[in-house]
């Protein structure tokens, strides 16, 4: 149908909407709406049930129960009225009626009074649970039939009836508990009480289920950001949790070896290759100083540059153990490592000392890079500085040239070059800067934005957790 009308409506300007299934509809409410943590989500598993059996439990007591109760006594009570009732209207006892006051007290346990013919009192409204004023008033209506008026309200221990007859109304004051089934309210208080109880055991035993798991999860968030482990972690908690924390240690050792033998042969290689472009330089050295052996030993210059470029971008700094960085130490070292007399760099930090846990020789290269980079193409660079409860936020503006907004991301590819005037690596141009400080970065558990800078230039983000 949907599609029929389409077609006829396809001249028009606007479509009818594509509905989503219902079950899709459900299903993405629920998800906003269920809990997201895995211990919220466990306790929501065993109390949802719990709740909904009391609940049914209850309905079935008070639709079996109590109702059937309170129907009883009500219809207890309105017998007894309808037969004194039918006493006065049989026997005349004067105008005291004492024998049927008295009768009503000792035998039905009633206060009775006559009253001189009156207009009844004005309806009051209902109680919003009105189960004893309802079942009361049906009873009254179906065996006495009179005009009758009844109070539930007023007096909390005591229902009031009044009954129109020929020539007097006809008072009787009842005990609720003769016409209410008062007392399950001892029933609700054991179920709610048993509940509790329930509730607060799923707690206790949950959180002592979930922890091993929040454990593993911060063993491995703290691998993530090369820290070691917390010194207590161990497996713990049910079997399979167990598995997946001997699994996580196996594979965290399998990486750590192969990251140092990694580390170990780029070491042998670099060592090496170092040895050969010493033998170049000190050959260089004997030739003299003609301005061929000038060239050849600043190609061998270049060479050695891009010779660290290449080995700190395959080893990584991963070997690095982390330590508590003073973040405004740091960016003072590197204004004086990278500035130049053409360009200012200015530092916007906050009047607290910030002092995180990084690496911090890696962390001080990564940032280098991305400041060197800016230095490089401007005139002006700002590096502004901004931490929260759980990230540390650096951001470097300049007012060079920029970057093409369609090459931000292909400018951390290694080895990548852009073709305009700006490139974006320090020393020998390799290619590697800006891949090195996102790897670095990265490791740390955060990540490198580019986007366009209000002075005009490029602005590069450093985030990175704490």
């Amino acid at each position: 149908m949907v599609a029929l009308l389409n077609r006829r409506l396809r001249r028009s300007k606007w479509r009818l909407p594509k509905w989503k299934p219902f079950p899709r509809r459900l299903k993405s409410l629920l998800a906003g709406i269920l809990p997201k943590s895995l211990y919220a989500r466990a306790l929501f598993i065993i109390i949802a049930p719990m709740v909904l059996l009391q609940s049914v439990v209850a309905f079935v007591f008070m639709e079996r129960h109590w109702q059937t109760v309170t129907r009883r006594l009500s219809d207890a009570t309105t017998r007894d009225i309808a037969f004194l009732i039918s006493v006065y209207e049989a026997y005349p006892q004067g105008d005291n009626n004492k024998k049927l006051i008295k009768m009503a007290g000792n035998d039905l346990n009633l206060n009775v009074q006559i009253l001189p013919e009156q207009d009844l009192p004005p309806v009051r409204p209902k109680p919003f649970f009105d189960l004893l004023d309802r079942t009361l008033s049906d009873k009254i209506r179906k065996q006495i039939g009179k005009p009758f008026w009844i109070d539930t309200v007023g007096r909390s221990r005591l229902v009031e009836i009044r009954i129109k007859l020929d020539k007097v109304i006809l008072r009787v004051i009842a005990r609720r508990s003769q016409t209410y089934a008062s007392n399950s309210y001892i029933f609700l208080l054991w179920m709610v009480g048993t509940s509790l109880v329930l509730i607060t055991v799923a707690i206790l035993f949950m959180r002592n289920q979930i922890k091993p798991i929040l454990r593993l999860s911060q063993a491995a968030e703290q691998f993530g950001k090369g820290r070691p482990a917390p010194a207590d972690f161990r497996p713990r908690g049910a079997r399979e949790v167990r598995q997946a924390a001997v699994s996580f240690m196996e594979m965290r050792n399998r990486i750590e070896r192969q990251m140092e033998q990694r580390t170990t042969m780029l070491a042998g290689v670099s060592h090496d290759l170092r040895t050969v472009l010493t033998r170049f330089k000190l050959q260089l050295a004997i030739v003299g100083d003609s301005a061929e052996a000038k060239e050849m030993l600043a190609d061998v210059d270049e060479m050695q540059a891009m010779l660290e470029d290449y080995m700190a971008f395959a080893k990584g700094d991963s070997s690095e153990k982390s330590s508590q960085v003073n973040i405004r130490h740091l960016l003072q070292e590197i204004r004086k490592q990278t500035g130049r007399d053409n360009t200012v760099i200015t530092l916007k930090l906050p009047g607290d000392a910030i002092i995180v846990p990084l690496r911090q020789h890696a962390f001080k290269r990564a940032v280098t890079n991305v400041v060197s980079n800016a230095v490089r193409f401007s005139q002006n660079v700002a590096i502004r500085v901004a931490k929260t409860k759980n990230w540390l936020t650096l951001r470097i503006d300049d007012d060079g040239p920029g970057i093409p907004e369609a090459e931000r991301e292909d400018v951390f590819r290694p080895f990548y070059r852009l073709d305009d005037a700006r490139g974006q690596d320090t020393g020998a141009n390799t290619g590697l800067g800006l891949s090195i400080a996102r790897d670095i970065v990265r490791s740390h558990g955060g990540d490198i934005t580019l986007k366009e800078s209000k002075m005009g230039g490029l602005q590069a983000i450093i985030r990175v957790p704490v």
